[in-house]
């Protein structure tokens, strides 16, 4: 035996292995960056690589987009229109139509976001996860990656509404410092929900089980919010838990950005501060919990 054979055998069945999708496997000391601002670096560049590679998805089913306006459209046109009639909410100044956009534009992005634990469970199933996680790439990045890409999949939803309000006659808030604001909103919100769908995916580990506990929660997170009537006209214990809410917040900051006669009633600084706090904490959590998918 000569003595250069045991190098070569691990070059070769390294040559064999499959490439991770979208993220390049840097060497040992590439791993490790040589002060905090490089590590940081290293971080967002592997975050919005994931991110990036889950978006890519949405050119090979763009048909998912266009069945997830249906729903939004409905409560616009339908539940809305008739409820606008009523005058059965009061909503103060605002008309109710106007009230109920910023809504139901939150709602779309819960909806949306709660399951995104399912398709964790798929790419555990083909071996995704497993790759991700033998990869030098930290966990808060496979996390807060998915949680990114889950508010592209929830943009379209935002234009869909934008459309369609201005269609019904809306007062909206064309200020492009406010449409920024709504963009880092629904961005917050997708993160939010998106972490926490991922977080009790980590936990269950079964597809049926993600599915039937996010139908349990979705309807309580939506109606006990501020989404289609005012957290003044609901009962004391129902406040509460309105305030103790997120889609209570991001449903508050998004009438203040959207509308054009609006005023916070939580206050637009607290609303982000909210959920910047909820969403940062679920991705830490998510991080810890992300190896528990393949036990």
């Amino acid at each position: 035996m000569t003595l250069h054979e045991p190098a070569e055998r691990p070059a070769a069945s390294a040559s064999a292995a499959s490439p991770i999708p979208a993220i390049a496997l840097p060497t040992p000391a590439a791993g490790r960056p040589a002060n905090p601002l490089a590590a940081l670096r290293a971080f967002v560049v592997k975050t919005l690589n994931i991110a990036e590679w889950e978006a890519r998805k949405l050119a090979h089913d763009p048909t998912d987009l266009i069945t997830r306006s249906v729903q939004p459209l409905l409560w616009l046109l339908v539940f809305g229109q008739v409820l606008a009639r009523t005058r059965a909410i009061g909503t103060g100044s605002t008309p109710y139509q106007d009230f109920l956009s910023p809504g139901i534009l939150a709602q779309s992005v819960l909806f949306l976001s709660i399951f995104y634990g399912i398709a964790v469970i798929w790419e555990r199933d083909l071996g995704v996860i497993h790759k991700f996680l033998a990869s030098p790439t930290p966990r808060g990045a496979l996390v807060l990656g998915k949680a990114l890409s889950a508010s592209v999949r929830a943009l379209p939803q935002a234009a869909v509404i934008y459309v369609v309000s201005l269609f019904l006659g809306v007062g909206m808030n064309w200020n492009p410092l406010a449409l920024l604001g709504v963009i880092l909103m629904i961005v917050l919100g997708a993160a939010c929900f998106s972490t926490f769908s991922v977080i009790i995916a980590c936990l269950l580990r079964s597809r049926e089980r993600v599915m039937g506990i996010g139908q349990v929660l979705t309807m309580p997170l939506f109606f006990a919010s501020n989404a289609i009537y005012p957290i003044n006209l609901m009962p004391g214990w129902l406040q509460v838990i309105a305030r103790l809410n997120p889609l209570s917040y991001m449903v508050d900051g998004l009438r203040a950005l959207m509308l054009a006669s609006y005023t916070s009633v939580l206050g637009l600084g607290v609303d982000f501060a909210v959920m910047l706090g909820v969403t940062a904490a679920l991705v830490i959590l998510g991080a810890r919990l992300y190896p528990r998918l393949i036990q």
